[in-house]
């Protein structure tokens, strides 16, 4: 199962069934779990684990030291889920004493072809993120969130679960849960109906979201205002408590709001 031209360190730990094609390079504190494949030339350095099931392209690059100028050679970590398709060019970097010192995925992402995950970068399960997305450091993506390819994250921000980032949009403001984002300087301009659809939120359900958005980026009052509005008007909605909370908990980002929207996006 491993090819002999691999190069792997004898510290690193290779698990059960663990392929590793053509020209890898695997680094002494490497973890390879079950059934992770490198195809080849795949490159895993520093303090790396690697979920059970991840398939991993050629000329992907995990665990290189972060483009900081802060980072001073601690030792950081990165943390890949189970099941994780990461196709070629995709880096990875490893997290900063500034940010927690770990970078971490979650389950049964897609991460295609030039995607770039910086330092610190907290990601959750089930995220795809087409050609050529960029993260920049301390970026924070909910599970189910859709990125279109070329798009570009600015660091700090978070993507509320469910969200979808349309190609080539530049996002520099905390997008809500189920928020659906395009433009260059990336404003909401609705929701992620097909992403809920998909995920069998039921009519009735997707019905309030909507009525909640509109609420809650009308132009009458203040931001704060419309949330304690909405709040009090859906109680006992799973989807838009979530909702609530997010735009309600601390962040060094504004809120991301539709583009006719005269409000301002402080909470």
């Amino acid at each position: 199962m491993i090819h002999s031209s691999a190069v792997i360190d004898n510290g690193a730990k290779i698990g059960k069934d663990v392929k590793i094609g053509p020209f890898c390079v695997v680094g002494p504190n490497v973890v390879l779990e079950d059934g992770v494949d490198l195809v080849a030339h795949v490159y895993v350095a520093g303090d790396t684990r690697i979920g059970k099931g991840t398939k991993i392209f050629p000329h992907a690059t995990i665990g290189c030291d972060p483009q900081s100028w802060g980072y001073k050679g601690e030792k950081s970590q990165i943390i890949i889920g189970e099941n994780n398709l990461i196709r070629e060019y995709v880096t990875v970097h490893p997290g900063t004493e500034k940010g927690g010192m770990i970078t971490k995925i979650g389950d049964g992402c897609m991460l295609m072809i030039g995607t770039h995950i910086a330092h610190d970068c907290q990601i959750g399960s089930h995220v795809v993120m087409a050609n050529n997305c960029m993260l920049s450091g301390h970026v924070s993506i909910g599970d189910h969130v859709n990125m279109g390819g070329g798009s570009g994250i600015h660091q700090f921000v978070r993507i509320g679960r469910g969200a979808m980032i349309g190609g080539m949009s530049g996002v520099s403001n905390d997008v809500i849960p189920y928020g659906f984002v395009v433009g260059n300087r990336g404003n909401l301009v609705g929701l992620n109906l097909v992403g809920l659809k998909r995920r069998n939120i039921s009519r009735n359900e997707i019905h309030a979201l909507r009525n909640a958005y509109r609420l809650l980026f009308a132009n009458e009052g203040t931001l704060a205002e419309r949330m304690e509005d909405v709040a009090k008007m859906f109680t006992d909605n799973a989807i838009i408590d979530e909702v609530i909370a997010f735009m309600r908990a601390n962040s060094d980002r504004n809120i991301c709001v539709p583009a006719q929207s005269t409000m301002t996006s402080e909470v």
